[in-house]
């Protein structure tokens, strides 16, 4: 019998449990998950009761003592935040341990120094469960996609967030209620900021782009919007009007002037979108998460599936660890990386100027309900440069109408400057929302 690969695990909450379930649970599984052997586990509080019956003797509060334990081979990162996390992944690169992570929020900011560092190593740093769950997206960007010229890359990579508006859709329950409901179930974080206000995806697309299109993005630069501002009003007047509201993440090529293969410009955003009823992400509901991404010579694909969860999530981390297993097993040490699994990046990627970047907009207004206040609207738009698709006066009062307004493809600046015209018209209350419009 070949001797069994040593797993470390750093984290025991409701991934890492999962995780710790398939390696000790290896029945009617691929045969090599029978040859991975559980040998450390880090908590953070011994005394606590476990879902999972494992021997006392595995578990150890510092996490050092599992990236130290020389019968560990592969680390396995499901604790998240930065740190420890990221000087315990370093750590275990320099001792030539490949790792496994979900950490999407480090991969975001520290993924470059990570992946450089493992390339030095000789070692892997594979981070599938980091983006869309149990979605395996990262590997196929990296091999099966990699003949195509990448052109876009869309999705609902939040689980939260596309529960909540689900329900709001579907059910017509206020995001507080839906918010509340998603907490209890334990689809929400008690702090569920980082989904709610758009993180979350942010962290996520920061990857996807990074990987998609070659070069490290900088995470901090991406503009990112929630729906913790959202209202129910316009998730009603987009379902009128054919559509219905998405959390999207988007990450997009713009052709430079300069042709150049080593720098490729970006446009990237999170942001409330909505989404024609007849478009492929338009029946992603719950918490399900879908990724589509278009490419040349390619067309369209998309990925879809469950987003979050011990099970899901787990089953890309495990899938990550036979990933490393195999290659050992035939000797990768020895032979050097698989560039198809490494994620060195091969050119620079920058972010385009927020106002340079295009899209079809939504616009809901409070207006005076007079007569030439439409016609006054559509001036404001005309001089600015946006065409408008159409024009909807919807709940008009004695004294005021709500008008939704969706514009053509139309670059960010131009609609800004259209925006400030419009509310410094006296004919307008107010502009009460502005998404985006697939």
């Amino acid at each position: 019998m070949s001797k069994r690969i040593g797993v470390g695990l750093l984290g025991l909450g409701t991934v890492g449990t999962g995780v710790a379930s398939i390696l000790t649970n290896s029945q009617d599984r691929h045969p090599l998950v029978s040859e991975l052997e559980l040998k450390r586990v880090a908590v953070r509080d011994l005394s606590r009761r476990r879902a999972l019956s494992l021997p006392e003797t595995l578990f150890t509060s510092d996490v050092q003592d599992v990236v130290d334990d020389p019968s560990v081979e592969i680390v396995v990162e499901v604790m998240g935040g930065i740190e420890p996390a990221r000087s315990m992944i370093l750590r275990s690169i320099a001792l030539g341990k490949s790792v496994v992570t979900a950490n999407k929020a480090l991969i975001a900011r520290y993924g470059d120094e990570i992946a450089s560092a493992a390339s030095a190593a000789g070692v892997y740093v594979l981070i599938e469960a980091a983006v869309g769950g149990g979605i395996p997206i990262i590997e196929p960007l990296k091999q099966s996609l990699g003949a195509n010229r990448i052109e876009r890359v869309s999705g609902i990579i939040n689980g939260t967030t596309n529960y909540i508006l689900t329900r709001m859709e579907k059910e017509g329950v206020a995001y507080k209620d839906v918010l509340n409901e998603a907490q209890k179930l334990g689809f929400a974080e008690a702090d569920p900021s980082a989904d709610v206000e758009g993180m979350d995806a942010a962290d996520k697309i920061s990857i996807l782009s990074g990987l998609a299109f070659g070069g490290l993005v900088d995470r901090e630069k991406i503009p990112t919007e929630g729906i913790s501002s959202l209202q129910s009003r316009d998730i009603g007047y987009a379902r009128k009007l054919g559509y219905c509201i998405k959390l999207l993440a988007v990450a997009e090529r713009f052709d430079s002037k300069e042709e150049r293969i080593d720098i490729l410009d970006l446009g990237i955003r999170v942001q409330p979108t909505l989404v024609p009823f007849d478009h492929p992400l338009a029946g992603v509901n719950g918490v399900n998460n879908a990724i589509l991404i278009e490419g040349e010579p390619i067309g369209e694909v998309m990925f879809y599936g469950p987003g979050a969860g011990a099970g899901p999530t787990a089953s890309a981390v495990v899938a990550d660890i036979l990933n490393i297993a195999g290659i050992n097993k035939i000797g990768g040490s020895k032979t050097g990386l698989d560039p198809l699994l490494s994620a060195k990046s091969w050119r620079k990627c920058t972010l385009i100027n927020k106002a340079e970047t295009l899209q079809r907009n939504y616009i809901r207004l409070t207006a005076k309900d007079s007569p030439g206040v439409i016609g006054s609207i559509g001036t404001c738009f005309g001089k600015s440069g946006v065409s408008i698709q159409s024009i909807v006066q919807f709940d008009t009062t004695d004294e005021h109408a709500e008008i939704v307004v969706i514009t053509h493809k139309v670059k960010d600046g131009e609609m800004q400057n259209a925006l400030a015209s419009i509310n410094a018209s006296s004919g307008i209350a107010g502009i009460e929302a502005h998404l985006g419009c697939l």
